[in-house]
């Protein structure tokens, strides 16, 4: 009888040992010589049927949720899809990737780069990049991206505000249905008069819920014309009174380029401090970094950057010991990218969830998906692990909601 030794090299020769050619490797999915095709561009537009929405950082209702789609078709028939972000003129920019490599993404980062400066914020081009990575390879994309765990727990994301009681009872019944973290909007004229909806809501869940709070003074909505915005006086003040009640953060006390302001707000109060979902690059998060303006690092991946970038900024920031927690209010799309990546990182502790019925629900916000993305019992959002982003789209509702 042959030794074991002598079986495992006639396994390992070329030919399968005694002549015998080895049974031919797996195919590929990813054919090396992959080339973009075509870059589309579809709107789709779902009104509100009952209940116009509202949410603090616009200066008047919603009475739609208009949703920008981007499609990077290959000549293998994949197709990545990519959302969220706020795209101008792409419609004249396809030629910048027809004929190139997907994967390239590096490469089309510095395109999109040059494209930002001029047009806007092109990045659902580089999440719809990403998606086709992960199809291409067979797998869910925060497994290509690091695979560190495949849940986050969810926090509800309320978007407008509400008076006292009616915001009570709607985080009691967030609360029931599964969610551990919420968090609440303060936008009012006279700052002080949201603590004491803050005030209701902790002593109404006790412990039981983590509790941010989103200031929304970072950037201005177009239009927005108000002149009740923040300094630094208010809101240390604000941040000191928001102690007494255990606040995990405060999200954008500041305009988003006051270095110095949201540095020294950071060494006045005793909560953490939390913004950068709109910057623009990786300059301005090093400024952050420099200036130690936050606790709290938030690029969105579809607006400030592409998953590229926010996986940069999320590495800066676990470098220095601080937190990575990605802004992702858009729609399903930009939520299911931004989950991927925040999965895939180690210093990320909620993944945001937008959710503030009866104005803004799953339903609602994922219209063009064949599912839309909820919680599970425990409060968390859970990966798949079908490929790439993991999501589709719903044919039929595309067809019924585009608009030319």
């Amino acid at each position: 009888m042959p030794s074991p030794t002598a079986a495992r090299l006639r396994l390992e020769h070329p030919r399968g040992g005694e002549g015998r050619p080895l049974a031919p490797p797996r195919t590929r999915r990813y054919n090396a010589r992959m080339k973009i095709t075509d870059v589309r561009v579809r709107t789709f537009v779902l009104p509100h049927e009952e209940h116009s929405f509202h949410p603090t950082w616009q200066p008047a209702p919603s009475p739609s949720h208009r949703l920008t789609l981007v499609e990077v078709h290959t000549d293998e028939g994949i197709t990545g899809i990519g959302s969220g972000g706020l795209l101008t003129r792409l419609g004249t920019t396809a030629g910048f990737f027809v004929g190139r490599d997907p994967l390239a993404i590096e490469q089309h980062v510095q395109m999109l780069s040059t494209l930002a400066y001029f047009l806007g914020r092109p990045w659902p081009i580089e999440l719809a990049l990403w998606d086709i990575a992960g199809k291409a390879a067979g797998l869910p994309l925060y497994k290509l991206l690091g695979g560190k765990r495949d849940r986050l727990p969810a926090y509800a994301s309320t978007g407008e505000l509400r008076p006292k009681d009616q915001r009570v009872e709607d985080v009691l019944r967030m609360r029931d249905e599964g969610f551990r973290a919420v968090k609440l909007r303060f936008h009012s004229a006279h700052a002080p008069d949201d603590l004491p909806t803050l005030e209701a809501v902790r002593q109404a869940v006790g412990d039981s819920m983590t509790i941010m709070i989103d200031a929304n003074q970072g950037w201005r909505y177009p239009g927005d014309v108000s002149p009740h915005r923040w300094d630094l006086r208010t809101a240390i003040a604000m941040a000191r009174a928001m102690e007494e009640f255990d606040v995990y953060w405060l999200e954008e006390p500041l305009w988003a380029y006051d270095y110095d302001g949201l540095a020294e707000l950071r060494r006045q109060a005793n909560i953490r401090i939390a913004g950068g979902e709109l910057n623009l690059g990786l300059h301005e998060f090093r400024e952050y970094l420099r200036h130690g303006c936050l606790d709290v690092y938030q690029p969105d991946a579809s607006f400030a950057g592409g998953i590229t970038t926010a996986r940069t900024v999320a590495g800066m920031a676990h470098g220095a010991g601080l937190m990575f927690a990605p802004h992702t209010w858009s729609n399903g799309i930009g939520l299911m990218a931004n989950l991927h990546l925040a999965a895939a990182m180690p210093n990320c502790p909620f993944i945001e969830f937008p959710y503030d019925p009866p104005n803004w629900t799953p339903e609602f916000r994922d219209f063009v998906l064949t599912e839309p993305i909820r919680i599970d019992g425990e409060g968390n959002v859970v990966l798949s692990d079908k490929p790439g982003l993991g999501i589709e789209l719903d044919e039929e509702k595309c067809r019924r909601y585009e608009v030319t």
